[in-house]
């Protein structure tokens, strides 16, 4: 997006013709969003929420490298190391805002060209139409950080097909824009180069059009594809993921010698041993669970366990700080994660914690 993306603040937010742009302003970090920028997002939606004359809002990022890279992790490690409070209030307020894209009342488009990870993903993938790109890099790496998928990650990670979402959420591995789509992270592919003039024309829909009408304007741009390489390994996928516990997805790997079982071995050997087991039980409560919001509440609980925990500042060490990719987890390997060290992040949280305004 070449015009005027260096003016204005972190977050751009304005009205071209009858489309509300919402524009992630930080391209030199890949458009990582800050604790003001999901508040000045929140205030542009009920700015074109309000305006009879938006007809749809259009999420996208400055730059050319991608849409949003995550959440600003350098903030959150030096509020977690002197025991802050800056994890509470900015996944409060970004879990609120994520469940609020999810029931826009007005088509909601993003714009997922590029790097989409983290954050990027829950500003993009709730909502109603979800544009993916030969360029997009989407990925959920954050058990790599000593994390869990957040973001209402586990809620649509499992919901991808058979274990797809338990075998990207729990190695992390990139999707591409096709992959994103089968695992319903996505709605249509559209060649970066079409970006433009699909941009063009949603600023000149007539208010009052409806998300049938926006598939059907976004369709005449999309190349068609539902599937990328991902889909061909469904089945054995399934065979290594769909287990209740992490050793028994690793002896599953170890017992397969194919080399796509131990490339994923080898990934997971890289991981938070505490953070995958949090995220496989994450994933298996929010196959039951049925709304967004209470996967939202679960994970802003285990969010908040994490926040205080020497391995998520250990994991951000590792790889945003002093990026020397070599972590050392505690424990350090998953037979001596303890169900008294889980219990914390499953425990129940205030009523007032998380508090999700009634859905329109």
């Amino acid at each position: 997006m070449n015009d005027a993306a260096a003016a204005g603040g972190d977050l751009i937010a304005r009205k071209e013709g009858s489309a509300g742009i919402i524009r992630l302003n930080r391209p030199k970090a890949i458009n990582a969003v800050t604790l003001e920028m999901f508040h000045d997002i929140d205030k542009a939606l009920d700015a074109f929420e309000a305006d009879p004359d938006v007809a749809v809002v259009v999420l996208e990022g400055a730059g050319e490298r991608g849409l949003c890279a995550g959440g600003d992790i350098r903030a959150l490690w030096e509020s977690s190391k002197v025991k802050g409070d800056l994890g509470k209030v900015l996944w409060r307020d970004e879990y609120i805002l994520n469940a609020r894209i999810k029931h826009f009342p007005k088509p909601y488009v993003a714009f997922m060209d590029g790097i989409v990870m983290g954050g990027g993903v829950g500003l993009s993938a709730h909502g109603r139409h979800r544009v993916v790109t030969e360029r997009t890099k989407l990925a959920m790496p954050e058990v790599g950080l000593g994390f869990f998928p957040d973001v209402g990650g586990t809620y649509l990670l499992s919901r991808s097909p058979g274990e797809i979402g338990t075998y990207f959420g729990l190695t992390g591995t990139t999707m591409s824009g096709p992959d994103a789509i089968y695992a319903k992270f996505a709605d249509a592919v559209v060649p970066s180069a079409k970006l433009p003039a699909l941009r063009e024309a949603l600023t000149k829909v007539a208010p009052g059009t409806n998300s049938a009408q926006i598939d059907r304007l976004i369709a005449g741009f999309a190349t068609g594809e539902k599937a990328g390489p991902v889909a061909a390994l469904q089945v054995r996928i399934d065979g290594w993921f769909a287990r209740g516990r992490m050793e028994d997805i690793v002896d599953a790997l170890e017992s397969d010698g194919s080399e796509l079982a131990q490339a994923a071995l080898k990934t997971l050997g890289e991981k938070s041993p505490r953070g995958m087991v949090v995220t496989l039980k994450l994933l298996r409560l929010a196959r039951v669970t049925e709304t967004l919001e209470e996967c939202l509440v679960r994970e802003y609980r285990a969010a908040l366990e994490v926040f205080a925990s020497d391995d998520f500042r250990e994991g951000v060490r590792a790889a945003v700080i002093d990026k020397d990719r070599n972590p050392k987890w505690s424990p350090p390997d998953i037979e001596d994660v303890t169900a008294e060290m889980l219990a914390p992040y499953f425990a129940e949280i205030g009523a007032d914690e998380l508090k999700f305004p009634d859905s329109k």
